[in-house]
């Protein structure tokens, strides 16, 4: 089995963040953006910073990333995010997405998260399966909640699947 290192994304990881960004865009169900953001700055000013964090395999090689992104300003939901997480186009399907997102979920509850949440286009099974594996249910579908721009989709309303993990460990009182 490949092993990973996990580090805190920093700004010398953003031109292999933003590739393997692309690489997800390019396949048409893994966000309603068109492209990643043109800096660093722009990426990272909306996400958790303590939450952020690049996956590299043996050889140090960055193979994916997974950042939180708070859901509200409001103080009462400040353990609520968002998730997202991509692997490398050459290494799906070798244990990063899994791996990636088993420290994601514990780098969040040692910060106090008790909830997250995504955002997933139904069609893309291995990430809401991957999801599951990992304690996230399905709360509901989306319907026609937003228009591709993009892609072979472009023009097309998507549906997403919204799924939802509580943690056992940080508001389970």
């Amino acid at each position: 089995m490949v092993r990973f290192r996990f580090d805190p994304m920093t700004a010398a990881d953003w031109p292999t963040v933003q590739r393997i960004y692309q690489e997800g865009i390019a396949t048409g169900h893994a966000t309603f953006e068109s492209a990643p953001p043109a800096t660093w700055e722009d990426f990272i000013k909306s996400k958790l910073a303590r939450c952020s964090l690049v996956a590299r395999d043996g050889n140090g090689e960055p193979v994916g990333w997974a950042v939180l992104a708070p859901v509200s300003a409001r103080r009462v939901y400040a353990g609520v995010a968002e998730v997202s997480f991509y692997v490398a186009a050459a290494h799906r399907g070798q244990g990063a997405g899994d791996a990636l997102l088993g420290e994601l979920i514990r780098i969040a509850e040692a910060g106090g998260i008790w909830t997250l949440q995504s955002s997933t286009f139904q069609e893309n099974a291995a990430s809401i399966a991957l999801q599951q594996k990992h304690g996230f249910r399905i709360i509901g579908r989306r319907e026609r909640i937003g228009r591709m721009s993009h892609g072979p989709l472009a023009g097309r309303w998507r549906d997403t699947v919204l799924l939802e993990r509580r943690s056992r460990v940080i508001g389970a009182d």
